[in-house]
């Protein structure tokens, strides 16, 4: 009951956004979902936390909507394709990957050297850009101690160029002459946040008229993810050993079981169903439609959850590093792309 409202409130934005994508596919209803958001957050900046009543609001359905539904809906995009392929593109993808991984480090740890930037703001900018945009801050955060202004700055950057993603990656890819498939690893290698990287792959597959970048992008985007495990765990060892140099006591709580982006074990189950089971005719078209139609709620979602007086409130200098760092990650892993196709 507590997050009816904001699930319905993302329904209600997300149902003429669907039906809008479907008639100007340029746009796509992602796009035109996370602008609605926007747009009503600006009209209304305190409609999500406003009491509707004995203590109910829009706030829990929101946050429930842009995280929760987010994993279901790409749990659903599984039984769209081959597990096969899954192993094939996200193997293929490892270069490109490892390019990003490296320029996205490289650029947040001097760049914000060069800014004189707190060590933990840029730790945070650099994993979200390199990595999974906000999961990844949310699981290196408590590993290195960072502060909650430290979390806050990070976010509030990675969403930002997120959003910037989703409304030029396309017109863009287009411009440059991608076809699908490499927009779609471009996609996942460039772009922050999964959610993003699949608005964007869902805004030119409508366009194209057939799923191919999307299916690409959330492999890639996937398999991107999983280099959560093997940072944090990185993080957590640095900081377990900086701290006893220091004599303090740990170096900051660390779970696997809390990073583990536990809903891709979900998706590969989707997609071996999908592959071997032999389900029923028109049962995975209608599983997958229910997927696209939950991502542009999701979207919806994220709009609503957009707070640029936040954002601006930390100042220029992360916005900087954010900007650097996202346009250095998305240069290399089109020059390796460009190489490698």
């Amino acid at each position: 009951m507590k997050k009816a409202f904001g699930i319905g409130l993302c329904f209600l934005i997300a149902l003429p956004a669907w039906v809008a994508g479907q008639a100007f596919p340029l746009l796509g209803g992602p796009v035109l979902a996370i602008l609605a958001g926007i747009l009503i957050t600006m009209a209304a900046p305190k409609l999500l936390k406003r009491e509707l009543f004995k203590g109910l609001s829009f706030n829990e359905g929101v946050k429930y909507t842009s995280k929760k539904l987010l994993q279901v809906s790409i749990v659903l995009l599984g039984f769209n394709m081959n597990f096969f392929n899954v192993l094939r593109i996200g193997g293929m993808s490892l270069a490109v990957l490892a390019c990003v991984f490296l320029t996205g480090f490289i650029m947040a740890y001097f760049g914000g050297r060069l800014l004189r930037l707190p060590g933990n703001t840029s730790v945070l900018i650099g994993v979200g850009t390199s990595v999974c945009g906000g999961s990844a801050i949310a699981a290196v955060a408590p590993v290195i101690r960072a502060q909650d202004e430290d979390v806050t700055r990070a976010i509030s950057t990675i969403f930002l160029f997120n959003v910037a993603a989703v409304l030029i990656f396309p017109a863009l890819g287009r411009f440059l002459g991608m076809d699908d498939t490499v927009f779609g690893v471009w996609a996942a290698a460039a772009i922050n946040d999964t959610s993003s990287v699949v608005a964007a792959g869902t805004a030119w597959s409508h366009a194209a008229g057939y799923d191919i970048a999307l299916e690409v992008a959330t492999i890639v985007k996937l398999t991107r993810t999983l280099a959560i495990i093997p940072i944090a765990v990185f993080f957590a060892f640095y900081s377990t050993k900086k701290a006893a140099a220091g004599g303090a006591e740990g170096g900051g709580d660390f779970s696997f079981a809390k990073i583990f982006p536990w809903f891709i074990l979900f998706f590969l189950g989707s997609a071996l169903a999908n592959t071997f089971l032999g389900l029923p005719q028109g049962l995975s078209p209608a599983l997958v439609r229910v997927g696209q139609f939950a991502i542009v709620m999701a979207m919806a979602a994220i709009g609503l959850n957009t707070d640029f007086k936040s954002l601006f409130s930390s100042g220029a200098k992360p916005i900087l590093l954010g900007g650097l760092s996202w346009l250095a990650v998305a240069a290399a892993s089109l020059a390796a792309l460009r190489l490698l196709f």
